[in-house]
């Protein structure tokens, strides 16, 4: 679905979260040549740590990795970023965003922050989708795998630039990264196989990519995943339209975005609950504890899983 300003990552005066930073080291991480000892990691700001968890990866502890948003319980729609957010954003010599209207802010804190040289990677643009004719992008690009695998190429690009020394290892790092997304779209084509046309419920567009590479079919109606991504109640006559899809049994799963549900959401996954319908939970940022390939088979696996019971 399009952005609108009231529900996307914003910007406000009240700068009061706190940051929360996650650095590079990963089990995934490969030394480039030359001295490392003697260069400063290249530092990264992320606007989730969904990237950041990409950037660190690729980066290994050749990077610092800085990401915005890193609590699964906060709705990034209703983020408020802070001074310390600027400051990192201030010094960062690498800008992982979105984009498509979903964090604006990290583009309005470059400006404020006066930081034109940094390296920035908005992947929205890196992943050439746009809006259907006379629709509305659906910019959760994140759960799109070819679009990460090209994100994770722009990345290693651009550490490269930065830290020409490692950009070997970069490279290394993110084929290695790409290699891990294969088994993820092998299993998109398994449900694909088996599911192709079969129904499924969301409350948001949030797993839209992922749903659709799998073959399968969203029956909400779009006035109702509108409205909760924007922050709108949803008319009577929408919700009802919406809940008869579980009581009828025309959906197999539902496809639940637990980091911003309201009270409308909620009636729609009791209903789901009551006629048997499974719930499988996603979330717009990563779980504690978890990297993005984790995370995302997590998701794929249980949407599998839910299909078949």
């Amino acid at each position: 679905m399009s952005p609108r300003p009231s529900r996307r990552l914003a910007l406000t005066g009240g700068l009061c979260l706190a940051l929360l930073t996650g650095c590079g080291s990963s089990t995934d991480s490969a030394k480039g040549g030359g001295d490392s000892a003697a260069r400063p990691p290249v530092k990264v700001v992320a606007s989730t740590n969904v990237y950041g968890s990409i950037a660190a990866q690729i980066g290994g502890d050749h990077v610092e990795v800085t990401s915005i948003i890193s609590d699964p319980t906060q709705d990034p729609h209703s983020y408020e970023a802070d001074t310390r957010n600027q400051l990192a954003i201030s010094k960062a010599q690498l800008v992982i965003e979105n984009g498509g209207g979903y964090d604006d802010f990290v583009d309005r804190m470059l400006k404020s922050g006066g930081n034109s040289s940094a390296q920035k990677i908005n992947a929205v643009e890196v992943s050439g989708k746009q809006a259907p004719a006379g629709g509305e992008l659906n910019e959760h690009v994140w759960y799109d795998f070819p679009t990460v695998a090209k994100v994770a190429d722009r990345i290693a690009a651009a550490l490269g630039q930065v830290d020409p020394d490692d950009a070997t290892g970069f490279e290394k790092n993110a084929e290695a990264f790409k290699a891990k997304l294969a088994p993820l779209e092998s299993k998109e084509a398994q449900i694909k196989k088996e599911h192709a046309g079969e129904g499924i419920g969301v409350t948001e567009p949030v797993p839209l990519y992922l749903t659709g590479a799998s073959g399968l079919v969203d029956r909400t109606p779009e006035e109702f995943s509108e409205a909760v991504e924007e922050g709108a109640d949803v008319s009577p006559k929408v919700l009802k339209e919406t809940l008869a899809l579980y009581s009828a049994g025309k959906v197999r799963a539902l496809v639940y975005n637990e980091q911003t549900s309201g009270p409308q959401t909620e009636k729609v996954k009791k209903a789901a609950e009551s006629a048997g319908t499974p719930v499988v939970p996603v979330t717009e940022t990563l779980p504690k504890g978890e990297d993005y390939v984790g995370w995302m088979t997590s998701n794929v696996n249980a949407l599998s899983d839910a299909l078949t019971r």
